[in-house]
């Protein structure tokens, strides 16, 4: 039974010491928090539920959305219905069930800070409350920001979001999603089972805490969501570019990251949950197999590719412009026009619809104005675009 030390107890960190408890190591988990009130949305997308059927198969309290409202930054609006719904969570409730799950594998939870690390010897060894100990293998699960690991390089300012928001006292049946103009991010705001997480995105290197405070503070006026009696919070989050990925090391000789740690968030959208639990799940197996170097490349086969097509279109989608409109913009007023766009868009957002896949959906299925507009912002190549039957128009 090796011992394993995990940095973390999120998401990814609950899910990799189950994993790794079921598979008979012995695992301890160290969190200074523990379940907490993580400021997030807290949804998980249709492809996590695939992957994870006890996210919706539980009695544990949760919302189910499948409305979402696009608001443009020139206030034009669409609302989307999305078959396959969104499941939002108090992140206190989902950190607890999945770190209850953890424990019931075998897992001993600690709630301790973890405030070194040394990597240098055969085994790694971590310092907590002042003493110092030593494991087999050390993952790393706590957060964009850590620079507990000497091997790795901290995530930089242009690979960071900001967050900042309210949980607020008011329910809600839909998914608000804002855009701004000139701005890369946008404001949300999801509804759980008994309050609003109302918040704004914004990367930290193009953007400045007060200006984010601002927009937001916009945006609840104009929604008239009163911020009375609702708690404040603010956040940093990876935000990774095409290079983070080819630059950052996951994986050593006798430790490895998963989560925001190893900076699995899909940049365009901010999801992070369902990378967080899938990367915990491999690099779980990994270990368990006795092959965590394999870890890197089951990654790669299942998310890491989509993550970087993200990060290669971002700044496109959210700074670029289609016909002298700015792209978010262009897209609500396509979505208003054509319900087969709409849908697109609505399988986008609940996961049901790749980026890697969406190149054939999108040729030949949507009008030419639509397919030219979708192969401008994800680059698809300009004689693919000729291929659209003659005859097609916006409206299809």
């Amino acid at each position: 039974m090796a011992e394993i030390a995990i940095v973390g107890g999120g998401p990814s960190g609950a899910m990799c010491g189950e994993q790794l408890a079921r598979a008979g190591h012995a695992v301890k988990i160290f969190d200074e928090h523990l379940a907490w009130e993580k400021p997030c949305g807290g949804g998980l997308t249709h492809k996590a539920i695939l992957r994870f059927p006890f996210l919706l198969d539980n009695p544990y309290p949760k919302k189910l959305v499948r409305s979402v409202e696009l608001i443009a930054s020139d206030e034009q609006r669409v609302t989307m219905k999305m078959a396959h719904p969104v499941v939002i969570y108090s992140r206190t409730v989902l950190n607890g069930m999945l770190l209850e799950r953890a424990q019931e594998a075998g897992c001993s939870v600690q709630r301790s800070h973890v405030i070194g690390v040394d990597t240098a010897s055969d085994k790694p060894r971590y310092c907590v409350e002042g003493e110092w100990h030593q494991a087999d293998y050390l993952v790393l699960a706590a957060g964009a920001r850590n620079q507990l690991l000497p091997d790795t390089r901290p995530l930089k300012r242009d690979e960071l979001e900001m967050t900042q928001g309210y949980f607020v006292p008011e329910t809600a049946d839909a998914i608000t999603i804002k855009f701004l103009p000139h701005f890369e991010g946008y404001i949300w705001s999801f509804p759980r089972q008994d309050h609003l997480s109302v918040g704004i995105c914004g990367s930290m290197s193009a953007h400045t805490s007060a200006e984010l405070k601002s927009h937001l503070g916009t945006f609840v006026d104009k929604q008239k969501i009163s911020t009375a009696g609702a708690k404040f919070y603010s956040h940093v989050l990876p935000s990774p570019q095409e290079h983070t990925f080819s630059q950052r090391t996951v994986v050593g000789r006798n430790w490895a990251m998963i989560g925001d740690a190893a900076a699995w968030v899909d940049p365009l959208t901010g999801e992070g949950l369902f990378y967080a639990l899938r990367s915990g799940e491999l690099l779980g197996r990994s270990v368990a197999e006795g092959c965590p170097e394999k870890y890197p490349a089951r990654v790669r086969a299942a998310f890491s590719a989509e993550l970087e097509f993200a990060a290669r279109i971002v700044r496109r989608f959210y700074r670029g412009s289609f016909l002298g409109t700015s792209v978010p913009t262009r897209m609500v007023q396509f979505m208003r026009k054509s319900p087969v766009f709409r849908q697109l868009v609505g399988d986008l957002f609940s996961g049901a619809q790749d980026y890697t896949t969406l190149k054939q959906r999108v040729l030949g299925h949507l009008g030419i104005s639509l397919s030219q507009f979708v192969s401008s912002v994800l680059s698809f190549e300009p004689s693919a675009i000729a291929r659209v039957p003659r005859g097609s128009n916006a409206s299809d």
